[in-house]
Parts: structure tokens; sequence; C-alpha cells
């Protein structure tokens, strides 16, 4: 059962972001967050054990990192590396701060990179 849960997720998480590649998911940040709230929220507290207003905080820095990470393609391998460091340092604090302990931020990112496999196995990932 967990299993359907999950993959439901993910199918819902991916149908997002196919609609978003598309043009056709122009959404302002709170209609973006709103819609992680109800597709992906449900996933990452059964496989993180985080508590709603955990998963709430987690789900707004995870969509402030998608942002800050956005345009990336144009920058050189040494920028994108150092600028996904950065991201990704801000990222983790940011989680210290909700707080949430290091067994959590792990848990969370094992999420998130299972989403990402995820969405690249069914060819709905990847950039060109």
């Amino acid at each position: 059962m967990k299993k359907i849960i999950t993959l439901a997720v993910f199918a819902l998480f991916c149908t997002f972001n196919i609609v978003q590649a598309q043009g056709g998911g122009q959404m302002d940040p709170a209609q973006m967050l709103e819609m992680m709230k109800q597709r992906v929220k449900p996933g990452l507290i059964e496989k993180t054990k985080l508590t709603d207003a955990q998963a709430d905080k987690v789900l707004e820095i995870q969509l402030w990192s998608q942002g800050e990470m956005r345009g990336m393609r144009d920058l050189s391998e040494e920028e994108r590396a150092a600028k996904m460091k950065t991201v990704n340092d801000e990222k983790t604090k940011k989680m210290k701060a909700i707080p949430l302990t290091d067994d959590q931020i792990k848990s969370v990112n094992d999420f998130y990179e299972e989403m990402r496999k995820a969405r690249m196995q069914r060819g709905g990932g990847g950039s060109k």
C-alpha cells in the first residue's frame, strides 16, 4: 500500500513538472506551494516522519531552492557547481532552523532523491 501511495505521489509530482515544462504551468509561487502541499506532502510525511508543520516548511524551502536553481543551464560547469553548493548549503541551514535534525534532513534529501530517480526512469526529467 505504501508503494502505491508513493508511486501515486511521484506520478502527480511528475505530471505537475511536465505541465510546467510545457508552458501550461505558469503558476505563481503560492499556487505552486499549494499544489506541492496537496501532492508531495503526504508522501513526504509518510517517508520522513516529519510533522505537518515541518513538512510545510520543508516544501517552502524546496520551492525556494528550485527557484534558485532555475537558469543554471547558461552557467559554466564551475559556476553551476558553485551555485549548487551555495543553494544546497543555504537549504540545509534553513532546514536546521525549522528545526530538523541531521537525520531528518538526510531523510528529506533521500525522499527528493527518490523522486528525482523515479522521474528520470519514467523519462520525465532531464536536461538537454
